[in-house]
């Protein structure tokens, strides 16, 4: 019996192994289960998806794209909603558990998106954040953010996220001949793009902090 091996938090190894349920059980837990979650590739795992899906006169797409697309949403959203029930239950005790040095920094961060920009604005743009994304749904479930405003926005946020990435690996891939042998610096690039907001809103919070009178 062959057995195969498969690293979670390797990309290509769960593309390998479970093709489009990967990316439902990675964006799922990736989406609102805190610990586990931090260490599950994100949008290093939907960009590569969706250039798996392109297929050429030369080589037949690897994995379906409606089911990457759909498994990508369902995960997401149903993630982030288990997340929030999850810290609505769990309470202050649960963000507890994640008292690392990263991750406690990621539920602060949290909090103050969700104060600085309100509700909506935050489960939008927060879903775009590596480790970000993976508390703010359980602190918003803590923070007892209205459930109906946290599905709606969760679910604008979740949809967005996760299809606006497989879809740019599918366009790559479908425009790009032989765009798997630049696999690699491209999710480097992906992984850049995304911390971005981060760089941003720390630049922002020290301007702030240099003005505000001590």
């Amino acid at each position: 019996m062959a057995v195969i091996a498969v690293n979670p938090m390797d990309s290509a190894s769960v593309l390998a192994a479970f093709g489009a349920l990967g990316v439902l059980v990675v964006t799922f837990a990736e989406s609102g289960l805190l610990v586990v979650g931090f260490f599950l590739p994100g949008d290093t795992l939907l960009f590569p998806a969706g250039v798996l899906c392109a297929g050429t006169a030369q080589a037949p797409a690897r994995l379906a794209l409606w089911q990457v697309l759909l498994c990508a949403a369902v995960g997401a959203v149903a993630g982030g909603q288990v997340g929030f029930l999850l810290g609505r239950h769990g309470g202050r005790p649960l963000l507890a558990r994640a008292s690392g040095r990263r991750p406690g920094k990621a539920v602060a961060r949290a909090e103050a998106l969700l104060a600085r920009y309100g509700y909506r604005k935050a489960l939008v743009i927060g879903r775009f954040v590596p480790l970000l994304r993976t508390v703010l749904h359980p602190v918003a479930g803590v923070l007892e953010v209205p459930t109906r405003t946290f599905t709606v926005w969760q679910t604008v946020g979740g949809v967005l996220w996760s299809q606006t990435l497989v879809l740019a690996g599918y366009t790559l891939g479908a425009s790009v001949p032989d765009v798997d042998d630049y696999l690699l610096p491209l999710v480097a690039v992906v992984v850049v793009l995304s911390l971005l907001p981060l760089l941003i809103e720390a630049r922002r919070s020290r301007r702030e902090r240099r003005r505000s009178p001590r």
